[in-house]
């Protein structure tokens, strides 16, 4: 990712990550991802169904979100586990596509009605606690 794809105006509750091109494989399902394209067998005394071995295939992602918009503001400070934050609950929309050889997909245009939950924070924790 490029060093500009993320800009952050924290106190106005807004945010942008913009990535195009990023390269990644296509694992086709969890199964072959956790796996490296081999599947898994079917029993085993468990009952979900064998998931049959499918290789990794070069694609590529682009997806731009932005957070914008402030709903509800919170401040947690927990000395016993080293841990203090801000954080905004935002609205946010998410525009995705992907490509491979053969195949395209595009998200629908973005619509903050279908956001449930988006949170910008800034967090102090471990050694940077104090």
């Amino acid at each position: 990712m490029e060093h500009d794809a993320l800009e952050v105006d924290f106190d106005q509750g807004q945010a942008r990550l913009c990535v195009s091109g990023l390269e990644v494989f296509d694992d086709h399902d969890l199964a072959n991802s956790l796996t490296d394209g081999l599947g898994l067998p079917g029993g085993l005394g468990f009952t979900y169904p064998a998931i049959a071995p499918v290789a990794p295939i070069r694609a590529t992602v682009s997806f731009e979100v932005q957070w914008n918009g402030i709903v509800a503001m919170a401040e947690i400070h927990n000395s016993a586990q080293n841990f203090a934050g801000s954080f905004l609950s935002t609205g946010a929309t998410i525009k995705w596509s992907a490509d491979e050889p053969g195949f395209h997909f595009e998200s629908e245009t973005p619509d903050p009605k279908w956001n449930l939950v988006s949170v910008l924070g800034r967090e102090k924790n471990g050694v940077f606690f104090t």
